[in-house]
């Protein structure tokens, strides 16, 4: 997995969610190219077995691993992904869960623009905001 990030900073973690570990991988590393260690980032992909899925174990050490007090965003590949985290998230101690969103973004594209605007110390809702104005109506 990825190294956990450093506590003191203040910017919205990023969470990305992919059936694949491989399209999950690839994504964070784009993430880190764009963005340096500026955003705490964590990502998670494939089911316990090795294939192809998700697990909410997986996502709620992603937000952990990711964890902010400006705020978690979440980005997803496909509907099981977003169950998943919605899940996590209800799992996670009632001062957690309003700061922790799934984003409705194109997982790459959204995950950049995320991190991107977090590494600007936008907020978690502004954060939220940009990702999904990527989103094709």
């Amino acid at each position: 997995m990825n190294a956990p990030v450093n506590p003191a900073n203040g910017n919205v973690g990023i969470v990305i969610v992919s059936h694949s570990p491989d399209v999950a991988k690839g994504t964070a590393e784009m993430v880190r190219q764009m963005v340096g260690e500026e955003v705490p980032l964590a990502f998670c992909g494939g089911d316990p077995g090795g294939g192809l899925g998700t697990s909410v174990e997986a996502i709620l050490a992603a937000i952990d691993r990711a964890w902010s007090e400006a705020g978690v965003a979440i980005l997803v590949d496909l509907g099981g992904a977003e169950t998943n985290s919605e899940m996590a998230i209800e799992m996670q101690p009632a001062e957690r869960q309003g700061r922790i969103v799934v984003c409705n973004a194109p997982i790459v594209e959204g995950a950049v623009i995320a991190a991107t605007e977090a590494s600007g110390g936008a907020s978690l809702d502004a954060v939220r905001r940009m990702a999904e104005e990527l989103s094709p109506a």
